[in-house]
């Protein structure tokens, strides 16, 4: 491969998809993982119907990062090239539900941990050896302001995202020595398939998280990757706190009367 390599997770929607575009732009050919193939198929055919991103070499495949055989067997069939993996974006995520600890659906506990921490994990020890190895590579591990503040009825959600902070502070300690660089990114209110995901598929309620204030949107926080990645070789960025203006703390947020 000619060009850097960046794989990044759960590219089918939300951060991942415009982390993706913001990497083509730079340069970067793809490796994009989601657990929908349609929405990955949609992210090529965007990539290629732009000017600035046609000539992007995008590899897909279709991922649950929640389990670690899935995760060893996709990193196994990559052609060997495609296995020198520069930059890797831990973005897979999700919040599952809003209650009280002493009310939580533990099916929905099982899924945030899975997939907040376990996948972050399972992906980040498949593919860091060869890193290390190479003596050169950039995980980004995406948090959230949940993983920096609590907040009511976000209990387990919030214990996920302080692991995560706490992992990216512990990878970025032990893999410095290696010449690797770690960064946490953690944003605020971003408007996603987040509150939808949050709130099983309800819409309108997922909406109204939004109402009365100007949200990050996904480009935000791609913006703010692509920002990361361009640093100087002995320049890494290890900490990035991203809010809406409106969000002071976790769980305020000044809204307008409509």
């Amino acid at each position: 491969m000619k060009n850097k390599i960046a794989l990044i997770t759960g590219a089918s929607s939300g951060i991942g998809y415009a982390t993706a575009q913001a990497l083509a732009k730079m340069g970067y050919d793809l490796v994009v993982v989601a657990r929908r193939a349609e929405r990955l198929e949609a992210l090529v055919e965007a990539l290629k119907s732009d000017n600035a991103t046609k000539d992007t070499v995008v590899y897909t495949a279709t991922l649950d990062v929640r389990s670690l055989k899935a995760v060893k067997a996709f990193y196994q069939a990559l052609p060997e090239d495609w296995k020198n993996i520069d930059v890797l974006v831990n973005n897979a995520g999700l919040a599952k539900g809003l209650s009280k600890i002493y009310e939580g659906d533990t099916d929905h506990w099982d899924q945030m941990i899975d997939t907040n921490v376990k996948g972050l994990l399972y992906v980040s020890r498949t593919v860091v050896p060869n890193m290390i190895k190479r003596g050169t590579g950039h995980v980004i591990n995406i948090g959230s302001i949940a993983g920096k503040e609590v907040y009511d009825n976000g209990n387990v959600y919030c214990g996920t995202k302080f692991a995560v902070d706490a992992i990216t502070k512990s990878m970025r300690l032990e893999l410095a020595v290696h010449g690797l660089k770690v960064t946490g990114i953690h944003p605020g209110a971003v408007e996603t398939e987040f509150s939808i995901v949050r709130f099983d598929g309800d819409v309108d309620r997922a909406k109204n998280v939004y109402k009365g204030y100007e949200n990050l949107v996904a480009d935000d926080i791609a913006e703010a990757i692509a920002f990361v990645v361009s640093r100087k070789p002995h320049v890494n960025i290890n900490d990035l706190v991203i809010m809406p203006q409106a969000q002071a703390v976790a769980g305020v947020i000044i809204r307008k009367e409509s």
